[in-house]
């Protein structure tokens, strides 16, 4: 944990445990940390030098640990500015990359990204490297190593940036990932969060486009072969953020409920509406649920009924413009 501003796990170790002993000899420490007396010195001193430990006058000489909260703001505050650092050579090089790769092959602005976990790890790098925001258009199927698949799904990556406000989300989602389990209700948790979301049937592509310099993206075929691309800054990036916005445009929004609505449904009748709106089918309702068909038909009717609609997609369209959805 300490690595993270630049102390090794042995430094760490020692300095935890002169904390509880207000002030300690080299001996004593080293004993107590179970290292040996030249270590142990060797790592005060440079404990010292990072303003973690003080030495206390007198001999034999004796330590004492500094308030963990401050010395550690210090530490933090200094890696932060040189992270910061680091961000603005970057940009630096980006505008060397983009002017170099513009002057190129059209070939040289496009990757093949193969193997499942290469594409996987391509989709969340993409998300990193934003700043401001991130256009994507989600469908299945889903590349995530196991153990990388928490109670934020597939959108593990996007639930960090919107909880840290690191970049704002526009997704389309696939009427296919509307309809799997489970989804509507992660959906739902990432709109919560500041996620603009809005759902379209048949999206041609699966797309991660980060600002304006880099996008992944993957149509059906590949993603079933695992493969991606990479597109950097060029024309060809600029063409896949026009389909994005010409999808966005034309795809139906899904907000939360209004508050002068929040009596009018619960939870489960919204998931069936936003399955409705998204053209998802009895059996793909059913499956969302562990309901059989007809029960599920029962539901439709009684919504249909309430939403005064004749039809199935009326019935979510009408969802829609009264704000449930």
């Amino acid at each position: 944990m300490w690595e993270a501003v630049g102390i090794p796990n042995t430094e760490a170790r020692i300095y935890e445990a002169l904390i509880p002993r207000g002030q300690s000899t080299v001996v004593e420490l080293a004993e107590r940390a179970g290292f040996s007396a030249a270590q142990t010195a060797r790592s005060l001193a440079r404990l010292s030098r990072r303003g973690l430990v003080t030495r206390l006058p007198g001999r034999p000489a004796r330590f004492s640990a500094a308030e963990p909260s401050l010395a550690g703001s210090v530490l933090i505050a200094k890696r932060e500015d040189e992270l910061h650092r680091l961000q603005d050579h970057l940009g630096t090089l980006d505008d060397r990359f983009r002017t170099e790769r513009g002057s190129g092959h059209p070939a040289d602005h496009l990757e093949v990204i193969e193997g499942s976990t290469a594409v996987w790890r391509t989709f969340v790098r993409v998300q990193r490297a934003a700043q401001e925001q991130i256009r994507a258009i989600d469908k299945p199927p889903y590349f995530v190593p196991p153990g990388e698949l928490g109670d934020d799904g597939p959108n593990l990556e996007e639930r960090r940036h919107l909880r840290e406000g690191r970049a704002g989300y526009r997704v389309i989602y696939d009427h296919e990932t509307i309809a799997l389990p489970g989804r509507l209700e992660n959906i739902w948790d990432g709109i919560r969060l500041g996620e603009r979301a809005r759902v379209c049937a048949n999206t041609p592509i699966k797309l991660v486009l980060s600002d304006r310099k880099l996008a992944v993206l993957a149509a059906p075929a590949d993603l079933a072969a695992g493969i991606a691309f990479l597109i950097h800054p060029s024309s060809l990036l600029d063409v896949v953020a026009e389909l994005f916005e010409a999808l966005w445009d034309k795809a139906t929004p899904l907000h939360q409920p209004a508050a002068n609505e929040a009596g009018a449904l619960d939870d489960r009748d919204r998931q069936v509406l936003g399955l409705l709106a998204a053209g998802a089918t009895d059996a793909a309702i059913a499956r969302n649920f562990g309901w059989s068909i007809r029960t599920v038909q029962r539901n439709i009717h009684r919504l249909m009924t309430e939403l005064g609609a004749t039809t199935r997609f009326q019935t979510g369209m009408e969802a829609v413009r009264r704000g449930w959805l």
